[in-house]
């Protein structure tokens, strides 16, 4: 058993950690109440809350003395919170809180971490993803889902056609949106594909398996419902994908692909158990109340881990309240709504995006035009410029976005064109087709590889403290007659006379 000043300090300890963390924890309960996919995020921590107290007799019955190789653990955890905080990159923060509450563990409790641990790495399913890694799963989850769905509504020997995430019936088309992506069951089936595993006896093995299958049963069981809404579109109408129908469907699903897993322990114990009762199945066994058989020689021996511990929350509590009144340095920006529509022999008319298209990408401004030159050839020029990408917001790449809009890549490079590096990127969409040019530009850097553009954007959040930057794409059609050449010759005559001016819009 703890001692009450033990029991006090961890608390204390705990306290500090709450209010040094308070930024990234209250950001991920926003986005628990903002965004469907992670609202199961409420009940991982009483779930956790509630593990903790059913194992509470064998934790307190293995309580021994602190590991200071904790200490190591709360360093490392502190080390990774101080750099999220510098670049306001909230899932390190996130994850950085899980680390230091098995850090707390370790010098708290001692071995007995080994029964606390699991129940803490539940946390993880809690803290939501970087929405750039959201936007490039949702894109990947609906072709697939859209692509499986319209193979079940053939099963029915309706005629269908499968373009990008719209499946078209004739009278009907249905998008299948990013709502219905599988993301919204995903991540709360692997939740509980994760406890549910935690439950089962049996081997290592075993409980992979139920967690891992969690990924499929999703896809599939989505696709299912895809599929179902199509048949049903195509037989009673639109009002089937509406409504109070649509949202009560998806939990129908969600039951379904719960009582899938359930089943899969089911069979794995009859194939391998044929013996096994419903209680080992699921792990519904009794666990003896240890807690009156501590061993008073495993009791911790000293404080003084914890005390050093609230040491160094204190620390970083106090680092964390300077670094929040640190000010993001934003470098002028001049509006694109300036941007000149006659460049050499190319004229220009500006267009506009949808609003909805411009809230969900949360740019800070953007240009949008088609430009024309001498021969009528056209090239479509997009910019999307980011003030700060501190919240989570980046461009999204064209590599997610094209094949949602019904485009199939065809052939993708990476080159040097002008003197810096670009994505060349050839699009089919039947006998159409398109030559795409795109990089990331800002801080005096022009990058096409996305994940290095991140790692320069993270580096400049913590030295440069900026965080802006710009994606600039060139988009021209390549006639049926047309060589490939030709398109590619048009987009570097266009970037020649664009490129210079765009450089007083997106400054070093």
């Amino acid at each position: 058993m703890l001692t009450m000043k033990q029991s006090g300090l961890f608390f204390v300890a705990l306290i500090l950690a709450i209010l040094a963390y308070w930024n990234g924890l209250a950001e991920a309960v926003f986005r628990w109440g903002k965004q469907e996919e992670y609202s199961h995020g409420f009940l991982i921590p009483l779930v956790t809350l509630y593990i903790l107290w059913e194992k509470s007799g064998l934790i307190k019955a293995s309580i021994g003395p602190p590991l200071w190789s904790g200490l190591i653990v709360v360093l490392a955890a502190i080390s990774i919170f101080i750099v999220g905080e510098i670049s306001a990159l909230f899932l390190l923060i996130q994850y950085s809180f899980v680390l230091l509450l098995i850090g707390l563990s370790m010098i708290t409790i001692g071995r007995a971490t080994k029964y606390t641990i699991t129940p803490i790495l539940l946390l993880l399913f809690a803290i939501p993803l970087p929405y750039v890694i959201e936007v490039v799963l949702t894109a990947k989850l609906q072709l697939i889902s859209s692509s499986l769905g319209v193979s079940f509504i053939r099963w029915f020997n309706i005629p269908v056609y499968l373009e990008g995430n719209v499946i078209d019936l004739g009278v009907f088309q249905l998008q299948v949106v990013e709502a219905c992506s599988g993301l919204r069951y995903l991540f709360p089936l692997m939740s509980l594909g994760f406890i549910v595993a935690y439950f089962y006896q049996a081997a290592f093995w075993k409980r992979s398996i139920v967690f891992l299958a969690t990924i499929p049963i999703t896809i599939l069981m989505n696709s299912f419902r895809i599929g179902a809404i199509g048949v049903m579109v195509d037989n009673w109408g639109i009002s089937m994908a509406e409504g109070f129908l649509h949202d009560f469907e998806g939990w129908i699903i969600f039951m379904a692909c719960t009582v899938i897993l359930v089943l899969l322990i089911w069979l794995m114990e009859k194939i391998t158990n044929k013996d096994a009762s419903l209680a080992s199945v699921f792990g519904v066994v009794s666990v003896p109340d240890l807690s009156l058989k501590t061993n008073i020689n495993s009791k911790p021996t000293t404080s003084l881990p914890l005390i050093i511990t609230i040491m160094i929350l204190a620390t970083a509590y106090v680092s964390a309240q300077f670094l929040d009144k640190r000010v993001e340095v934003y470098p002028g920006h001049v509006s694109f709504v300036n941007f000149p529509i006659q460049l050499a022999d190319w004229q220009g008319i500006n267009d506009k995006l949808d609003p909805q298209v411009v809230e969900k990408l949360g740019m800070t401004d953007y240009l949008l035009a088609n430009y024309v030159n001498k021969q009528k050839q056209a090239v479509n020029f997009y910019v999307a410029y980011y003030q700060s990408q501190r919240k989570g917001v980046s461009p999204h790449s064209p590599r997610v976005c094209i094949p949602g809009g019904g485009w199939e890549i065809a052939d993708l490079q990476r080159l040097t064109v002008a003197d810096h590096p670009i994505n060349r990127v050839l699009i089919k969409k039947g006998n159409q087709r398109q030559l795409v040019y795109y990089w990331f530009q800002g801080h005096g850097r022009i990058v096409a590889n996305e994940y290095i553009n991140k790692w320069y954007l993270f580096i400049d959040s913590i030295f440069k403290n900026r965080t802006d930057g710009a994606l600039v794409r060139v988009v021209t059609n390549v006639a049926e007659y047309e060589s490939l050449a030709d398109a590619d010759a048009r987009l570097i005559d266009f970037m020649a006379t664009a490129e210079p001016e765009l450089k007083n819009y997106i400054l070093d």
